[in-house]
């Protein structure tokens, strides 16, 4: 039987298109098992999991699948983050962790954030300590504080949270310090005394009012680091200047000196 050019290569171009056919199925097939550059050569796209990944905004709103929101500002010189519930801002302290992950702890070395190579977060609180899943609810303004306060702004903050402290205690709390604020100072004293009245709430929701009679007053005082500690029936909360809002203690350390 005899072929004609034409015929063979009509037939040789079927052939070639099957063939060609068959190597991107395989193609498809074994994508995930390839190199980006490799399988985007390939298929001619990303695959469909980096296509919906959409990078978050350095200061974002987030909601853990329990309810809660939190701002997420990553955009400040030092990772904050501020529960809606609450008026203390958390510095947090990134760690790099197994598989590329990032963990953002405390002050107290807890783990309170983490990121994962892809981009989700997962939230540690005392209500989920083994961790929330959390998604992105949008864009938020920053929560770092302002570089300086007035003196009557300062005066204003440390009036408040005495006052939030004696509701607490459910007596008077007088807030005093030892050191005549300065510009440089005055946002950490206020910060430090916010803390302080966080840390009395807390103290009272949970049922410890033993750990509030022992305490007569507050005193801010500056130093080398941050801390507290308990003397005389004073609650001394220190606060060190030059480390921005990680210059002062947060409300668990407080309660963790409260409670011993």
């Amino acid at each position: 039987m005899k072929f004609c050019k034409a015929e063979l290569g009509v037939s040789g171009a079927k052939a070639a298109l099957a063939t060609l056919a068959l190597m991107l199925m395989a193609g498809a097939a074994d994508a995930q098992q390839l190199p980006h550059s490799l399988r985007d050569a390939l298929l001619g796209h990303k695959g469909a999991a980096e296509a919906r990944r959409v990078a978050a905004p350095p200061v974002a709103r987030y909601v853990s699948e329990t309810g809660g929101t939190f701002v997420f500002d990553k955009a400040a010189p030092q990772p904050l983050i501020k529960f809606d519930n609450s008026t203390e801002v958390w510095v947090l302290s990134p760690q790099p962790a197994p598989r590329g992950d990032v963990i953002y702890r405390n002050d107290l070395g807890e783990p309170v954030l983490r990121v994962t190579k892809l981009g989700g977060l997962i939230l540690f609180t005392d209500d989920a300590p083994m961790g929330a899943a959390v998604a992105l609810s949008g864009r938020a303004t920053s929560i770092q504080p302002p570089a300086v306060l007035s003196i009557a702004a300062l005066f204003q903050r440390l009036v408040i949270a005495a006052n939030r402290a004696s509701r607490a205690a459910q007596r008077q709390i007088e807030f005093a310090t030892l050191e005549d604020a300065r510009p440089e100072t005055s946002v950490l004293i206020a910060d430090s005394a916010i803390v302080t009245a966080e840390a009395f709430e807390q103290a009272a929701r949970r049922g410890d009012r033993s750990l509030l009679s022992k305490i007569g007053r507050v005193l801010l005082t500056e130093g080398r680091k941050p801390g507290a500690q308990l003397k005389d029936g004073s609650l001394i909360v220190t606060y060190a200047p030059g480390h921005g809002l990680a210059g002062r203690p947060s409300s668990k350390r407080i309660i963790k000196v409260m409670d011993r």
